[in-house]
């Protein structure tokens, strides 16, 4: 383990000013990382998972970066969703480039819809060499209820408390039905609905009138660089994501790729909240920014 120093940087992103930190190992790599934050969080993270991760990979020569999005945590400016952070990211970039001359090259680091925008980001920048995507966002109305159906229901004939409530007369049946049944309209409905042939078949880079999942297959696809995809097992994002993977030939057979790295937690949930599941996450992670 090696010392490290934590430095707050302010750069520009248009006309407002923007918030990072720095963590900066005394003997800093080539290759560092960027961390993009998603959902309406900040730098640091759902219990500080960001900070804690960034200093574990310092302290073993990583750089890493990590900032607020305009509008999030202590930036300047209005709020956007993951898919409109590309200006954001690349003036972050372009400041972590600025403060380290001996960098060559970087990794993006995601968890959840911020995967998703470093899938649309990466590959048009040349400097972004790899990505580690933690449970990947590809939600879809259908794809959401097929993964509640599988892993939720399933998972609630086995509770000990719901079976607790039926035999105490305490159970909603009316309540659990309309639940049940909704779930169930909604993957009907959306099958039957046709998209438009161009946002099935054509889509380019960009193309807005295609579904989520279509547009981040074309980011991934596109992108040239190492992929590294950890998956935890207690959460529904990361199972909507490998039930589209199951379901689609093209996504096996880009996932299959030698240049793609695949980890799952079984027992994580979403914000690998436990200190095992971080660590074990931070491990993958340095062990994988070593191999190449």
């Amino acid at each position: 383990m090696m010392n490290y120093e934590e430095r707050p940087i302010v750069f520009c992103c248009g006309s407002d000013c923007l918030y990072g930190i720095l963590t900066l190992p005394e003997q800093a790599a080539s290759r560092g990382i960027l961390i993009l934050v998603g959902g309406p969080q900040y730098r640091a993270g759902s219990h500080r998972q960001f900070t804690l991760l960034a200093r574990h990979l310092a302290a073993n020569g990583i750089p890493v970066f990590r900032f607020d999005f305009r509008g999030m945590g202590d930036s300047e400016g209005d709020a956007r969703t993951f898919e409109n952070v590309k200006d954001d990211v690349r003036s972050g970039i372009d400041r972590l480039f600025a403060e380290i001359p001996s960098l060559n090259e970087l990794v993006i680091l995601g968890l959840c819809d911020a995967a998703s925008a470093a899938l649309f980001y990466a590959y048009q920048d040349p400097r972004v060499t790899g990505l580690v995507l933690l449970n990947p966002w590809v939600r879809t109305e259908e794809g959401s209820a097929r993964a509640y159906l599988k892993h939720y229901y399933i998972s609630r004939i086995f509770d000990r408390e719901l079976w607790g409530k039926i035999w105490s007369g305490n159970f909603n049946y009316a309540a659990s039905a309309r639940s049940l049944f909704g779930t169930i309209g909604t993957v009907v409905a959306e099958r039957g609905e046709i998209a438009p042939p161009a946002a099935k078949n054509n889509c380019k880079s960009g193309c807005e009138a295609a579904p989520l999942p279509e547009r981040m297959f074309q980011g991934l696809e596109r992108f040239q660089g190492r992929v590294l995809l950890i998956l935890c097992g207690n959460d529904l994002t990361a199972q909507e994501f490998s039930e589209l993977v199951k379901g689609s030939q093209k996504w096996k057979k880009l996932l299959a790729s030698p240049h793609f790295s695949r980890f799952s937690l079984p027992e994580a949930n979403h914000t690998f909240s436990r200190r095992e599941w971080r660590d074990q996450i931070a491990r993958w992670t340095k062990e994988w920014l070593y191999s190449w």
